[in-house]
């Protein structure tokens, strides 16, 4: 014989060994094996809910825990500075911050000094409104405020009537400071700051003119300083809830109190030499002062909740499937896929709507 028989024969076991190879390259695709050796199906797929919860979006920044930026205070009228608090001292409406000549220099709160001699009833303006409202907070007996002046003019808003009432309840005040009650308030008699205050320097000596820098002083309260940029500082609302990170990791809850109105200039970053960004102070106090008590000052890091979206419907972003056309979709346990409109991304889980998403729909999502 020829032989050719054989040649025949090895090659229909070489077509017959590459289907083996194939059929079992598929098995092993398709199947795996346990430990026993038995196969098993495709691994099992992960499923999520569309959940209905509330989104936010956050931003954390860094912050100074203290008595917030001082601010000097300076005497006025005549005299010569007789007495001076102690750095640590603080000072409540109605009592000294210092004494001048032998006599104290009591705070009021507000925002307008006393500019002028208050003594002639009948006088109209914000100094007036000033001791009014400060005369009426500490319990003195000020009268009705009549609408007009003497002479017929409207007393408009921000502005108070020096009457004979509130003249004699200056008189009691004085009395319970141990001053003449003369019933007048001069120039410098009185110092008037936003509220209570803690002082953090002295600056003057006994025997120094009034007229000068005499004590410096903070918030009385402890409270975190942010510089923030300026061009950012709009999505923050005086008032809004903040978390607190303090130096152990621990978290505590903060309120927005105020936003600075005057921008800092832009200067060297601290990091990198180079000039930084305008900046904006922001103040925040911790809700509880017990909180911070043990901590004079330290670094901390301050959470801001920028925009929110409450009771919206939402899956981890993981089950979101990208199409090839543009958008995203859903996929359903069926292999289906549902077109949705995506909104705001917030700690592992994204916003969705569209036709057919509702609540506690199960999703196909990634491991």
């Amino acid at each position: 014989m020829d032989g050719r028989p054989k040649r025949r024969t090895a090659l229909v076991v070489a077509v017959v060994t590459v289907v083996v190879a194939v059929g079992a390259g598929v098995t092993a695709l398709t199947l795996r094996r346990h430990d026993d050796g038995t196969a098993s199906g495709p691994p099992p797929v992960t499923t999520a809910t569309v959940s209905r919860t509330d989104l936010s979006d956050s931003r954390s920044l860094d912050g100074t825990l203290g008595f917030g930026p001082e601010r000097v205070v300076k005497g006025a009228g005549e005299g010569v500075v007789t007495r001076l608090p102690k750095v640590g001292d603080t000072v409540a409406r109605g009592t000294p911050l210092y004494w001048v000549d032998d006599r104290p220099v009591p705070v009021l709160f507000g925002g307008t000094p006393l500019f002028r001699t208050l003594d002639k009833p009948g006088l109209v303006g914000s100094d007036v409104l000033i001791v009014r409202d400060n005369l009426k907070a500490l319990g003195y007996a000020i009268g009705t405020q009549p609408t007009r002046a003497k002479d017929g003019t409207r007393i408009g808003p921000g502005r108070a009537l020096l009457t004979d009432t509130l003249v004699a309840a200056i008189k009691k005040w004085q009395q319970a400071l141990d001053v003449e009650p003369t019933g007048r308030i001069e120039v410098g008699q009185a110092v008037v700051l936003p509220g209570p205050v803690r002082v953090s320097a002295v600056k003057a000596l006994p025997g120094d003119p009034v007229g000068g820098e005499l004590v410096a002083v903070t918030e009385k309260v402890k409270l975190v300083t942010v510089a923030v940029e300026a061009t950012e500082v709009g999505s923050i609302r005086v008032g809004a809830t903040v978390a607190i990170t303090l130096p152990d990791t621990t978290e505590v809850p903060g309120r927005v109190a105020s936003i600075s109105h005057t921008v800092q200039g832009a200067g060297p970053d601290a990091g990198t030499g180079q000039s930084g960004p305008p900046r904006v102070d922001v103040l925040v106090t911790p809700a509880k002062a017990s909180d911070v008590g043990k901590l004079d000052a330290a670094s901390v890091q301050v959470t801001f909740t920028t925009s929110a979206r409450r009771n919206v419907l939402a899956v981890p972003v993981g089950a979101l499937v990208a199409l090839r056309e543009g958008g995203h979709a859903l996929q359903l346990p069926d292999g289906g896929l549902l077109a949705v409109e995506t909104g705001m991304f917030s700690r592992g889980l994204v916003e969705v709507s569209g036709d057919g998403v509702t609540e506690g729909l199960t999703v196909v999502t990634a491991a």
